[in-house]
């Protein structure tokens, strides 16, 4: 079990150190042009030929999108909840409670526990996090509520052609899809390593706010996908990849748009920051139980 274990977060946690170390010695990186090129090209290319090629039924998908979407609302109205008790501001800190980092860590270490059909299953639930993030994050982080934010994400016009293959069965053809499969190949490595960036670069404001939002993170989105899990009747992999990606930390996304509307950036970093170095040590654990 133990090397088990190892062989699954051992990758993750190498590409984010080599990003981490990267950043340490001063060595330029383009974190706004390489997340720009993941976002366009990476992103829509895995979630295309993941879809396309694995061996997995429509009604799993769509199981799994309804959970994620049962997942979002939960986490919204307890983080909501949670703040207005609290007494802070919830168009601040509500996106970091409810996104988490389905796509940096979440793709990866899906793959790497449960193969294709956990990545098949985790692109559904992070194909949902990005509908949501980009028109009801977007809208809580700036106060406008923007529904042509989401026709600018690629990642959505990919999953719809790649339903239209699968329902229709039918081939892609071999050009276009040994071009896409190599252009989703970088799409993991960069993630991770771009994490790593993050984690040296962005700054801890409030310390103890940004420990408590971290803790709330994780915490929240191991009940809610745990009881999500047993509501669903999820089994196997569908089960290990809800609760995985409900438990992941707050998501960089929620950083850039707290720092582009300013709904206080350095403590939305430092959620980022503390829930990603506690989910590392945790990690072993939340696998071991998920496996």
């Amino acid at each position: 079990m133990f090397e088990t274990l190892f062989a699954i977060i051992a990758p993750v946690l190498i590409c984010a150190a080599i990003g981490y170390g990267w950043a340490r010695t001063g060595r330029p990186y383009n974190t706004e042009m390489v997340t720009h090129l993941v976002s366009a090209v990476g992103v829509p290319c895995l979630v295309f030929t993941t879809l396309v090629n694995v061996d997995i039924d429509l009604d799993a998908l769509g199981r799994m999108a309804g959970a994620t979407f049962a997942a979002i609302f939960i986490m919204g109205a307890v983080g909501g909840v949670i703040l207005v008790l609290w007494k802070q501001s919830v168009r601040a800190y509500l996106p970091a409670l409810v996104f988490p980092n389905t796509g940096n860590m979440g793709l990866p270490l899906a793959l790497l526990a449960f193969g294709d059909e956990g990545m098949a299953l985790a692109v559904a639930y992070f194909t949902v996090c990005i509908i949501f993030q980009f028109t009801v994050g977007v809208a809580v982080s700036s106060g406008v509520t923007s529904p042509m934010a989401l026709m600018r994400v690629p990642t959505i016009y990919a999953m719809i052609l790649a339903l239209v293959f699968k329902m229709t069965d039918s081939t892609v053809p071999i050009w276009a899809g040994n071009t896409i499969q190599i252009l989703s190949g970088f799409t993991i490595p960069l993630m991770l390593i771009t994490l790593g960036i993050s984690l040296q670069q962005l700054k801890i404001g409030d310390l103890g706010k940004s420990l408590v939002l971290a803790l709330i993170r994780l915490l929240m989105g191991f009940g809610v996908g745990l009881g999500l899990a047993e509501v669903f009747g999820f089994e196997g992999a569908m089960k290990g990849v809800l609760i995985l990606q409900s438990t992941l930390p707050v998501a960089v996304f929620n950083y850039l748009f707290a720092a582009r509307y300013e709904t206080d950036p350095d403590t939305v970093a430092g959620a980022v920051v503390l829930s990603t170095v506690l989910s590392f040590a945790t990690l072993p654990v939340l696998m071991w139980f998920v496996l």
